[in-house]
Order: C-alpha cells, then sequence, then structure tokens
C-alpha cells in the first residue's frame, strides 16, 4: 500500500477548526467547497479530529466534532484550549510561522480567529509585520485558478519530469494547491482519459479552448459525463504521485543514509531493518526518473529488482561519464 503524505491534510485539518469554530452554521458540503476537496475528504478530516489530543486522552483532552443530519458542522475545543500559555520567545515565533502557514492555506480564514490571534501574538512577541511565509509563485498560476473557477477547458503544454518529455495536454482544471514547496494543478486530462495532476511550474503555456466543462459530484479529478469527462474518472487524493497499477515497481534495499527516499515517496512496501537500513518497493512512473534517483543514490542503494533496474542505472551513468572526456 502506498502511504499518503500528511502534511497537505495535516495543514487543512488545523485550518478547517478556527473556519468553523467562528462560522458555527457551516456544511460539510461548503467546506469541501471552501478548501477545495472533495465531500468525502472534509468528512475523513472531521472524523480525524476527535483522535487529536493529549495524554490521557480523556473528554477534557480531545476535541468534539459533531455533523446533524443535514450536514451542520459543530466543533467544541478540548477544555485545555482555554487555558493561558506561557511560551518562551522561541516558542513564540515558532508558533506564529506554523500560524503563518495555516493562513496559506487555500480557503484559509485570514479575517477569522487564527488570523486575529496571530496579530495579537505578533505585537506580544514584538515582530508585528516581520514574520512572513512566502509559499510561492507560479507566472501561470493567476490564470490556473481562473480557470478553475470559471470552469474554462484547457490546453497545456507540459514537461514531464518522470518521463522527460514534452506534451499538449487538453485539460478540464478542477484545484490548484501548494504542498511540498511547490504548486500543482489537478485536472482531468483528455489524452489520458483519466484525472492527473500537474505540477504548475513545468506548465510551459496555457491556451484556452473556449470550452467550458461542469464539475461531477465526485470531486477533484472528475467532470460530469455531459462536459465530455467521465464522471467519477482519476479522483485525486493529496499524494503529489499517485502510483497507476501499470507502473513499474522497483525493489531497493536503502543505507541508513538513503533511508530518507522511504519518507518521501509514496511505497507499495517497507521493511526496516535493524541496521537501520530499508528495503522499499516504490512505484516509477517513467526511466528518466528512476534514472535520476539511482545516480543520486549511488551506492547507497541495492537494487533488488527487477533485473532491467540495474540496466537502466548502468546505462545512464555510461551516459553521464561519456559527457566528460578522459
Amino acid at each position: 500500500m502506498s502511504r499518503p503524505l500528511a502534511g497537505p491534510r495535516l495543514a487543512r485539518v488545523l485550518a478547517v477548526v478556527p473556519y468553523v469554530c467562528a462560522n458555527p452554521d457551516t456544511t460539510v458540503t461548503e467546506l469541501a467547497e471552501r478548501f477545495r476537496v472533495s465531500r468525502s475528504e472534509i468528512e475523513r478530516d472531521l472524523a480525524l479530529l476527535p483522535m487529536c489530543g493529549l495524554p490521557p486522552y480523556t473528554a477534557d483532552r480531545l476535541i468534539d466534532v459533531w455533523v446533524d443530519d443535514e450536514g451542520y458542522v459543530d466543533i467544541r475545543l478540548a477544555e485545555y484550549f482555554e487555558r493561558p500559555l506561557r511560551l518562551t520567545p522561541a516558542e513564540g515565533v515558532a508558533l506564529l510561522a506554523a500560524a503563518r502557514a495555516l493562513l496559506a492555506v487555500p480557503g484559509a480564514d485570514r479575517a477569522g480567529p487564527l488570523g486575529t490571534a496571530v496579530a495579537k501574538l505578533e505585537a506580544t512577541v514584538g515582530v508585528s509585520g516581520r514574520i512572513a511565509v512566502d509559499v510561492g509563485s507560479a507566472p501561470l498560476l493567476g490564470v490556473l485558478r481562473d480557470a478553475v473557477d470559471a470552469g474554462e477547458r484547457l490546453e497545456l503544454d507540459y514537461h514531464s519530469y518522470a518521463r522527460d518529455e514534452l506534451t499538449m495536454r487538453r485539460v478540464d482544471p478542477t484545484r490548484v494547491f501548494h504542498v511540498l514547496g511547490a504548486w500543482y494543478l489537478d485536472a482531468f486530462c483528455h489524452r489520458a482519459g483519466a484525472g492527473r495532476r500537474f505540477r504548475v511550474d513545468r506548465i510551459l503555456a496555457v491556451r484556452s479552448t473556449g470550452e467550458t466543462f461542469t464539475v461531477g459530484p465526485a470531486g477533484p479529478g472528475a467532470a460530469s459525463a455531459g462536459s465530455g469527462s467521465p464522471a467519477g474518472a482519476g479522483v485525486l487524493t493529496d499524494l503529489v504521485y499517485e502510483p497507476r497499477a501499470d507502473d513499474r515497481r522497483v525493489e531497493l534495499r536503502l543505507a541508513p543514509a538513503a533511508a530518507w527516499v522511504a519518507d518521501d515517496l509514496p511505497l507499495d512496501d517497507r521493511v526496516d531493518e535493524a541496521d537501520g537500513s530499508v528495503r522499499a518497493t516504490l512505484a516509477v512512473s517513467g526511466d528518466a526518473f528512476l534514472e535520476r534517483l539511482l545516480l543520486r543514490l549511488g551506492s547507497a542503494a541495492e537494487i533488488l529488482g527487477p533485473p532491467e533496474a540495474a540496466e537502466l542505472r548502468r546505462a545512464a551513468a555510461a551516459r553521464v561519464l561519456a559527457r566528460y572526456p578522459r
């Protein structure tokens, strides 16, 4: 089973809490629209909250969440949230940086309780106007966001990092979001006939087709059958890369220095060895990505299978060495 990245989901969950507390008449559907995810994703987020708290996990240390029959959401914070905090200057600055990151989450209420608390904490710590969290931007970001809001079909010139190829894609864009230092576009890709995720800084050009589409009930990555995109096809989650059944699987033994691969990449299987090494099975969508990964890891990664992966590394290393005269 591939392991989802917790970061984007955690940031969204933490941004949902102050928004619901400030807007008690909010419904699950409204939350999904505001945070630009599917209703099922918001429902999973809300189901996670009652498990958040402090030891010994008694009623006064947990967050309570109710969703009534009409879909209205109510959140009651644990009692420890009502107690005043005593923070060191370093803790205050760290808390401010984390809060600023939450306010950068699409859908976060910058004028709500979290924004107000940030302003008060900045004044208390004495750093008003001197802390900012920049999640970066991209030249085409505004165009893509406008297309999402308008339901406008686009043509993209896209460079695939995994395959090292340039393609033209006709897409129905459904969500733009930021994760792990980069912006991504979720869209139904007509070339692939399924939902796909595009890294925005690898989109070289965007052209309007003059056509529109309607998003289907399945959420991001899907469009309605009437728009020419199969309803529910290719619904995407918060994984930056989502392995497909026909992607190549490669098994590696990673030395302790290379164990970060098992933490950063989605895996089909992972076994932690007593010596600190990791046996990992990962899905690979293109040879170019695998070549770069194996060359970067060098002797810190032993290829256990399949045999063609070892040959791929040998050939890539030979091409690199051929560029340097002896």
